[in-house]
């Protein structure tokens, strides 16, 4: 590939070996640096060329981060509500100086732009899996906001779509390394000695929605919202992007969601598996104990770490270490880029390298949050195969590693 400033020589050279000039082809006079790139900002052809899809919420965030980099030229926006998808163009056309942005209502097609590079999801938690897997087969590489899947069997095929068309996929929680990076580090460094155990402090859990029919919004596509999840009526709360997982949003309900559990447990436990040193693997054994009116979770890895949800007397990110003897220090993993997980990510598209959220060590993130709702929920201990992707003489605890779906969205 031609570095920036051969690419600015072999256009003056065309220049002066034609006798054109730059007022005989009617160009301005000055040409702005942006144009044709700088040290700040690479030429257009040297950019990632990006679009978002859901860009509400966090979808806005990721938007601005990627909009914002003089990495990326950012060209296209996709939301199911009108008003949303009006004002994220309005915002790309604002920053490029221009009206060229491109929105879409159908994610489908902006995949279908050969000129697109990247994507960024951050559609509820129902849409992840279908549109990192599209997304994937269009040859796109993909950044997703957590929870990266609804359900147990959606990682393995995400992680599997990744690897088959040979695409950088990465995870969102930028929490796992920039929140927690104190625990990680005391434990990556030794001085709690060999890890025993860590805890994690979880809430709810999603519920259905019976929530009322209202007038659907004439702006907003509600088939494409629901998209592969079972039909319901509109109503505002039942797709409200708010952060809260205790009733007035998506992320209450579990048609869309998994509750507290995948939400902020793409979070905690990504920190959690991350210190431990346990990320690149899935538990074995997932032990429910009830202790009067509490009840708890402990996941058994391979290795005989164990990571315990909820156990009273512990605290968020306590660690059972073995103080006074030694552990073997080792070098924390970090950004491929400064910058963020995003920069991280963009990086990784340029050398083709795993981010640090590879979409892998994200699913076996998610993996427990879905292990541990489907314990809660059955009420009872249970045992995962990790090779197989199935739970172990339990036909009943393996009727929930997925879920049905709607016409035409299967997986």
């Amino acid at each position: 590939m031609q570095s920036i400033t051969e690419k600015k020589a072999t256009r003056r050279d065309f220049l002066k070996a034609t006798g054109l000039t730059t007022a005989a082809l009617g160009f301005p006079t000055i040409i702005p640096s942006s144009a044709l790139g700088n040290a700040e900002t690479p030429a257009p052809s040297n950019r990632i060329v990006m679009g978002g899809i859901g860009l509400g919420n966090m979808g806005s965030g990721d938007m601005g981060n990627f909009l914002n980099n003089p990495l990326v030229q950012y060209v296209a926006v996709c939301d199911v509500r009108g008003n949303v998808r009006d004002e994220r163009k309005k915002q790309v056309d604002g920053k490029h100086g221009n009206t060229d942005c491109k929105a879409y209502v159908d994610f489908r097609e902006l995949l279908a732009r050969e000129d697109i590079d990247a994507v960024h999801i951050a559609t509820p938690d129902h849409w992840h899996a279908i549109q990192m897997i599209e997304a994937c087969r269009a040859g796109k590489d993909v950044f997703c906001q957590k929870p990266e899947t609804r359900t147990l069997r959606e990682g393995a095929l995400v992680v599997e779509a990744a690897r088959r068309y040979g695409r950088v996929v990465s995870g969102g929680s930028q929490r796992v390394l920039e929140d927690y990076r104190g625990i990680v580090q005391k434990c990556w460094g030794g001085e709690l000695g060999p890890i025993k155990a860590i805890n994690v402090e979880m809430g709810t859990i999603s519920k259905p929605c019976n929530l009322p029919e209202e007038k659907c919004p004439d702006n907003m596509d509600w088939e494409m919202w629901l998209g592969p999840a079972p039909w319901a009526p509109y109503n505002h709360s039942r797709c409200d992007g708010n952060f809260s997982c205790e009733g007035g949003s998506w992320r209450s309900y579990s048609d869309y969601s998994g509750g507290n559990m995948t939400d902020w447990g793409a979070h905690h436990i990504g920190g959690a598996t991350f210190a431990v040193d346990v990320r690149e693997l899935q538990p074995t054994d997932v032990i429910l104990t009830v202790e009067g009116d509490k009840r708890w979770l402990s996941f058994k890895y391979p290795n005989g770490v164990e990571l315990t949800l909820n156990k009273p007397g512990k605290g968020q990110h306590q660690v059972d270490g073995t103080p006074g003897e030694k552990r073997a220090a080792k070098k924390v993993p970090e950004y491929a880029a400064k910058g963020g997980i995003g920069a991280d990510f963009l990086e990784c598209i340029k050398t083709r390298g795993k981010p640090f959220r590879d979409i892998e060590l994200a699913v076996n993130t998610v993996t427990v949050c879905h292990l541990g709702i489907i314990a809660y929920t059955l009420g009872r201990s249970l045992k995962w195969d990790a090779a197989k992707q199935l739970f172990v003489g339990d036909e009943e605890a393996n009727r929930f590693i997925d879920r049905a779906r709607r016409e035409p969205w299967q997986l």
